[in-house]
Parts: structure tokens; C-alpha cells; sequence
């Protein structure tokens, strides 16, 4: 099993950092209680999320998974374990280019983030990054979320 990874770098040299991967988190299990969480936190209580006995009869995938929102949600804590910039101040979620969740994450799964630096812009006071994502599945055969991420870095 791999260990997580990171880039520690500054905001002068990101730039420099284009096209590679910064790193993989650590693995990071999908529990019942995280996803009932989410599910009260967004209202979404489908069924396939919350009621284990019925998606273990009915679901397709066996048994109850998470929403395709909570995994995104996910990336917060595990791009932080993927990508330190020393000299930021702040930085800030400024949205998604693309989002798409091509496998389920079945409940008591393990996901973690591989992430890539795909471009970086100027902006006033600091950096636009835009992130190639990649989350998988413990043991899957297809990344559970693909997303282009942007992230607003600044000094």
C-alpha cells in the first residue's frame, strides 16, 4: 500500500510545477455515519445512501453508497494532505471545470485523491490553479470521481 505524498512548495515556484503530479493522499474510508451526515446535512436521504437493509436487497451495487457529492466533498481534506504552499496566506475553492463520477463508492470503502497541476494564472494578489483530480476506490477497477478543480492560492 502506498503512502500518502505531497508537494511543499511556494507560490513563486508553482508555476514551475505545470503538468506534474503533486502527490496522493492518504486512504480515506466512506463510513454509514459520514454518509447519513451528509445526507441531513443536504437533505438528499435516497435510499441507496441511507437505508442499509433496503440497498443490501435492492441496489445494484449490493448494498448502500455514497453520494457522488459527499466523494467530491472529500477533496477538501485530502487535497490539503497533497499540496502545502508555504508562503499563502489563504486560499480559497473557486469552482469546478468538470465533474464526473464514473464508478460508486460502496459504504466502508476506501477513497484517496491523486492530484495533478494542470495550469496556473495570474490573478491579483496570487495564483489560479487549476487541478487535475482523480479519486479512487480501494480495490476498484475505475476512479470513483474525475474533476478538473480551481483553487485561488494567494500571498
Amino acid at each position: 500500500m502506498t503512502a500518502s505524498t505531497r508537494t511543499t512548495t511556494t507560490i513563486a515556484e508553482l508555476p514551475s510545477l505545470t503538468g506534474q503530479e503533486l502527490g496522493t493522499s492518504d486512504w480515506f474510508e466512506v463510513t454509514q455515519e459520514r454518509v447519513n451526515t451528509f445526507a441531513d446535512a443536504t437533505g438528499d436521504h435516497q435510499w441507496i445512501h441511507v437505508d442499509v437493509e433496503r440497498a443490501k436487497a435492492e441496489s445494484p451495487f449490493g448494498g448502500p453508497i455514497g453520494h457522488g457529492y459527499l466523494t467530491l466533498s472529500l477533496v477538501v481534506p485530502m487535497y490539503s494532505q497533497v499540496l502545502s504552499v508555504s508562503d499563502a496566506k489563504m486560499g480559497v475553492n473557486y469552482g469546478l471545470n468538470k465533474v464526473r463520477f464514473p464508478a460508486p463508492v460502496p459504504v466502508g470503502s476506501r477513497i484517496r485523491l491523486t492530484a495533478t497541476l494542470n495550469d496556473v494564472t495570474e490573478i491579483a494578489g496570487g495564483l489560479q490553479l487549476t487541478i487535475g483530480a482523480v479519486i479512487e476506490r480501494e480495490g476498484g477497477e475505475k476512479p470513483v470521481c474525475i474533476a478538473e478543480l480551481v483553487f485561488r492560492t494567494y500571498a
